[in-house]
C-alpha cells in the first residue's frame, strides 16, 4: 500500500486535470490518495509480526473509514474486496490475486446506483476480466498481474469512446487511471519494477476558480514530505543524508543502533525512497503533498471554520448532520435546526471517519446527514453501517437543497420519518450554481474556456458566460419559467456591487418573484441558487 499511496500522491495532480465529469472542476486523484492515505495509516498501527489476517483487515477497515468523494467510496470497496480475498487465502498468489480482482470488480459495480461505463468500473471489470482468463492458462502471480495491467490500460484507453464527455475533453477516465496505479504498485512489490512518473500538467484543477499560481504561493521550497524509519548500519547513515542533502532540504534524521526516523522536504518521492534503500530497509513510509495541506489547511481556517466549537444543544430523538462551506452557510444551518456541521463540499470532500464522528457526536439515536453534494452522497450512505445508531441520508446534491430539506425536519420523529419528509421537500427545489472553469472543455451548452463564468444545474452545465453577471442571470433565466421566489447566496469573493446589479435586474425582468438573499461565504462557486 506503501508504493500505492505514494504514486497517487505523484500523480494527483494529473489525476485531478484528468477529471472533467461532469464539469470541468476535478478532485478523483486527492480523494483517491486521501482514501489510500487513511489505509496506510491504519497499516502503520500494526505491529511489525502483524498477521496476513490483521494486514488485510487493516486495509479493509482503514479504506472504508478514510473513503472520500465517489472515486474515493469505489477504489475503498476495491481494496477491501481485494484485500479480504488475500487474507481468506492466507498469501498474494496468483489464485487469490485473480479471485482478488473479480471480487474487486463486483463490488465496484454494487458500490454505485446506477454504473456507467467509460469510468474506473469498466477498467476495474475488464482487468479482471483478464486476470480471470490469465488464471485459467496457467499463468503465474507475475503474469496474472502482467495481464491485468495490460487490459486496464486498454480499457482506460478506450474511456472516451463510451463517455461521450471525456471524448470532448480529450482525457481518458481518472478514476480508471487512479485504479491502474494499484497494478503498477503490485507489480513493483512483486518484481521490482519502478512506479510510473507522473505526466507534467500545466495548471492544477485541486480547486475550482483557483489558479496554479495562487496555490504556489502557499509553500516556499520542495512540494513533498517524505518520511519514514530506516533500518541501516550506523556508518552508512552520513552517505544517505548527503544523498538526501542533494534532492531536498529540512532534513531531520535521528536515531541510533541501527533504527533511524528519516524526515526530508523533496520534489522527489523516488529518490527520497532509494536512497532509504541503498543502505538499509525504509519502512511504515509516509508521503505528504506539502501544497495540497497548506491548501487545505487554508481553505478550511479562513473560510469554513471547521475548528470553531459548537455546542452539542439539549438532546433529541433525532438530528441532523450537514456537510456545508462557508461561514454564513453554516450559520444558516444552524439556525434551521442542524445540530452538527461538517466542513466539506467541492474539491474537499469529508470522509466516512468524519462523518461517523460527527454522527457519535451528537446528542440523538437517530440521526439524518444532508451530504448538500453529489460526490458525497456514497459516503454519506457508508456511515449507517458503522454505528449502532439509525442513520439516514437525504440526497441533497447542493446547499439549497440542504435548505428547503430543513423546512420538513422533526427534531421529535424518527430518521426513517424525516427522510420520507425532507426529501420530498428537497426535490421541490431547483437548484443552480456559478463557478469559474479552470481549463478548457467541451458541454452540451458549448465549448468552455478556461476563465469563463459556468452556470450549473443538475450537474450540468447550462450557461457559459464572460461576466459573473451574465451567467447568474442567463441561469436564472433558464431555470426560473412559473417559480415565485429565487434564493442567491453569495460566495466569499463576490462583490456586494454584483448582487445588487443582479437584484436590479430581477426585479425589473421578473417583477412578480420574491427574492431572498445571503452572504454564504463559500469557497470555490460564486453562487448557489434554490428556485422554488
Amino acid at each position: 500500500m506503501n508504493q500505492f499511496f505514494v504514486a497517487l500522491v505523484a500523480h494527483r495532480e494529473a489525476l485531478n486535470m484528468l477529471n472533467v465529469y461532469p464539469v470541468p472542476d476535478g478532485d478523483t486523484g486527492t480523494n483517491m490518495a486521501m482514501t489510500a492515505e487513511s489505509v496506510v495509516n491504519a497499516l502503520n498501527e500494526l505491529p511489525e509480526d502483524a498477521e496476513i489476517t490483521e494486514v488485510t483487515s487493516a486495509i479493509a477497515h482503514g479504506s472504508l473509514m478514510g473513503a472520500r468523494g465517489n472515486s474515493g467510496v469505489i477504489l475503498s470497496q476495491v481494496l477491501r474486496a481485494f484485500s479480504s480475498e488475500i487474507g481468506s487465502a492466507g498469501s498474494l498468489n496468483a489464485e487469490s490475486a485473480s479471485n482478488g480482482l473479480s471480487e474487486a470488480a463486483e463490488a465496484a459495480y454494487g458500490a454505485v446506483m446506477t454504473p456507467v461505463e467509460g469510468t474506473i468500473l469498466t477498467v476495474v471489470r475488464e482487468s479482471s476480466e483478464a486476470a480471470e482468463v490469465a488464471k485459467g492458462e496457467g499463468n503465474d502471480l507475475l503474469g496474472i498481474i502482467e495481464v491485468a495491467l495490460e487490459r486496464g490500460k486498454d480499457a482506460l484507453a478506450r474511456t472516451p469512446d463510451m463517455l461521450p464527455v471525456l471524448a470532448e475533453a480529450g482525457v481518458v477516465d481518472a478514476g480508471g487511471s487512479g485504479y491502474l496505479l494499484l497494478l503498477d504498485a503490485l507489480l513493483n512489490v512483486i518484481d521490482g519494477r519502478p512506479l510510473p512518473e507522473a505526466p507534467e500538467v500545466n495548471s492544477s484543477l485541486t480547486g475550482v476558480g483557483e489558479s496554479h499560481e495562487t496555490k504556489e504561493s502557499l509553500i516556499e521550497g520542495p512540494r513533498y514530505e517524505v518520511m519514514y524509519f530506516l533500518e541501516a548500519e550506523d556508518e552508512l547513515i552520513p552517505s544517505f543524508k548527503e544523498n538526501w542533502n542533494q534532492i531536498g532540504d529540512s532534513i531531520v534524521v535521528v536515531g541510533g543502533d541501527g533504527t533511524w526516523n528519516c524526515h526530508v522536504h523533496t520534489d522527489d518521492i523516488g529518490a527520497a525512497i532509494e536512497a532509504g534503500i541503498s543502505v538499509g530497509r525504509p519502512y511504515k513510509i509516509r508521503v505528504s503533498d506539502l501544497l495540497e495541506e497548506a491548501e487545505e489547511q487554508a481553505w478550511v481556517r479562513e473560510q469554513m471554520m471547521e475548528t470553531r466549537e459548537e455546542e452539542a444543544g439539549p438532546p433529541v430523538p433525532c438530528a441532523v448532520v450537514a456537510v456545508a462551506n462557508g461561514v454564513g452557510i453554516v450559520d444558516i444551518f444552524h439556525s434551521l435546526g442542524v445540530q452538527k456541521v461538517i466542513a466539506g463540499g467541492q474539491s474537499m470532500n469529508p470522509s466516512t471517519e468524519q462523518l461517523l464522528e460527527a454522527v457519535e457526536t451528537v446528542p440523538a439515536d437517530e440521526v439524518v446527514i444532508l451530504p448538500n453534494n453529489g460526490n458525497i452522497i456514497p459516503v454519506a450512505e457508508q456511515v449507517d453501517g458503522q454505528t449502532s445508531k439509525t442513520v439516514r441520508v437525504v440526497r441533497t446534491k447542493g446547499i439549497t437543497e440542504g435548505f428547503a430539506s430543513l423546512l420538513e425536519y422533526d427534531p421529535q420523529g424518527t430518521a426513517e420519518e424525516n427522510l420520507e419528509g425532507m426529501s420530498v421537500a428537497a426535490s421541490q427545489v431547483v437548484a443552480g450554481e456559478v463557478t469559474v472553469a479552470v481549463r478548457d472543455s467541451g458541454s452540451d451548452a458549448g465549448e468552455i474556456f478556461e476563465g469563463d463564468y459556468l452556470g450549473l444545474s443538475d450537474g450540468k452545465v447550462q450557461v457559459i458566460a464572460n461576466s459573473l453577471f451574465g451567467a447568474t442571470t442567463q441561469l436564472i433565466s433558464e431555470l426560473i419559467a412559473d417559480h415565485e421566489l429565487v434564493t442567491l447566496i453569495a460566495g466569499a469573493e463576490v462583490e456586494d456591487s454584483t448582487t445588487s446589479e443582479i437584484v436590479s435586474w430581477l426585479e425589473k425582468e421578473h417583477p412578480m418573484v420574491e427574492l431572498e438573499t445571503h452572504f454564504g461565504g463559500q469557497p470555490l462557486y460564486q453562487y448557489f441558487l434554490g428556485i422554488e
